[in-house]
């Protein structure tokens, strides 16, 4: 095995840094406003069922967003859509930072979320072209840091903001971060390649959009009404059925190419990505709010207390080599039984603070290792030509995943808060999302067990 093959490129390392930067503006961005949702309420006097839509709009809007990534990047070219999607995020943020009525902020995080459901796959489209296959583990532990970063730092910079200057800094704050990252992808990005002269999927794009949004509508309200109620089921009978249209027609240029799924690792990965959703990362709509009612801390503190997990997350980088070296399959399933163990704590209803602390580390060790080997997994046997539509599809399942995740651990939590104390029903609701995290080692079998390519 070479060095080449064992490391990579300084050119590489360059682009991903210059890459993580953009991607650090939506990720943190998304912790920093769920901080400030009370205050956007004092100041904006707006009730919590419209504030609501400040987040929801933004995910409707990143959802319908995402699947043209692919066309997208073969048609205009990967660096000038990484351009276009931070230009987008940044103005944005800008709107939003001066929104005068809760109306105008919901409309202007629209605009945001364009950029933010654009950025991440085209960030990976860049990426996986640059470094090749056999270095997607090592490469993986760099893209995916802004992921682990973000939480660690988007409560505390979201409580400094807030408490120190107004809420409208907690958009600015993306400004400096967006124009820096255009600088240096106009400087440092490599030209685009001849563009693909494809022609857009329109009919697809007209199914495949609306179906998102209107499923991850139908799941945002789950908490609210529960999954019987017309709020719910209506938003997913029709995104269900707008979905099942996209995929039974015949297109010469689809603009999902559902081909992709032929391929074993990336079909066990994409639906290893959808049902870790449920146990892995609906999970972490208990944790805060864990914190928050059971424990009786502040946003801010429970937000600290959230710290061990990026911690572990970090502690768990060299995962990526692993992969690389040993395949998906073990280093998957190693993640799940640390995510498990570590989430096992949570559903002690008395549990100490200490413990507490330990189980998330080793929690956010596990949440990484998956994430980080279900990625190789998932493009390791693919073509660069498949790359763009691979990003794009990823990333609707990471979606889609989570979502259906939050919904039905929502569920759970609320049934549970009706008939049992805070404590009590915490730890039900953990404990359900301990088999949810164990039910995901299923799909992670038919993973490879080492790696592809010599």
């Amino acid at each position: 095995m070479s060095t080449q093959t064992d490391r990579l490129d300084r050119s590489v390392l360059k682009l991903a840094a210059v890459l993580v930067l953009g991607a650090l503006a939506p990720l943190l961005d998304s912790t920093i406003v769920t901080v400030a949702i009370h205050t956007l309420g004092a100041d904006l006097r707006a009730s919590v069922a419209t504030l609501q839509w400040v987040s929801t709009a933004y995910l409707l809007a990143l959802a319908m967003a995402v699947p043209i990534t692919g066309w997208s990047a073969n048609r205009f070219g990967a660096k000038r859509m990484w351009i276009v999607a931070l230009g987008l995020f940044l103005a944005g943020s800008m709107l939003c930072g001066a929104a005068w009525t809760v109306g105008s902020l919901i409309a202007f995080r629209v605009v945001q979320g364009v950029g933010g459901g654009l950025m991440l796959p085209i960030l990976q489209t860049l990426l996986l072209r640059a470094a090749g296959r056999e270095r997607i583990g090592r490469l993986m532990a760099v893209v995916t840091l802004p992921a682990m970063v973000g939480p660690i730092l988007g409560p505390v910079i979201g409580g400094v903001l807030v408490g120190h200057l107004n809420w409208r800094w907690i958009f600015y704050v993306n400004v400096p971060i967006c124009i820096a990252a255009i600088a240096l992808a106009v400087g440092v990005l490599k030209p685009d390649p001849p563009a693909i002269a494809a022609r857009l999927d329109v009919l697809g794009l007209l199914l495949v959009s609306p179906a998102l949004a209107a499923i991850i509508y139908g799941l945002s309200q789950v908490g609210d009404h529960g999954f019987g109620h017309s709020a719910v089921l209506l938003p997913l009978a029709a995104g269900v059925l707008l979905l099942t249209a996209f995929v039974l027609r015949r297109a010469a240029e689809p603009l999902i190419d559902l081909a992709l799924f032929r391929t074993r690792s990336f079909a066990a990965s994409t639906a290893l990505m959808f049902l870790t959703g449920f146990g892995l990362y609906g999970a972490m709509l208990l944790l805060p709010l864990f914190y928050q009612q059971a424990r009786g801390e502040t946003v801010t503190a429970a937000g600290l207390l959230l710290v061990p997990q990026g911690i572990g997350s970090l502690l768990a980088r060299t995962a990526g080599g692993l992969t690389d070296r040993l395949g998906p399959r073990p280093v998957v399933l190693a993640g799940i039984v640390l995510t498990a163990l570590g989430t096992i704590p949570f559903a002690i209803a008395e549990a100490s603070y200490w413990l507490l602390g330990t189980a998330l580390v080793l929690r956010g060790a596990g949440l990484s290792a998956v994430n980080l080997a279900v990625m190789v997994g998932a493009f390791r046997d693919l073509e660069p030509a498949q790359i763009p539509h691979a990003s794009s599809t990823t990333r609707i399942m990471q979606q889609l995943g989570g979502a259906f995740g939050a919904a039905t651990l929502a569920v759970v939590l609320q049934s549970q808060l009706t008939g049992h104390h805070a404590s009590t029903a915490y730890a039900h609701s953990f404990g359900w999302a301990i088999g949810f995290t164990v039910l995901a080692a299923v799909p992670a079998f038919f993973l490879p067990r080492r790696r592809a390519l010599e």
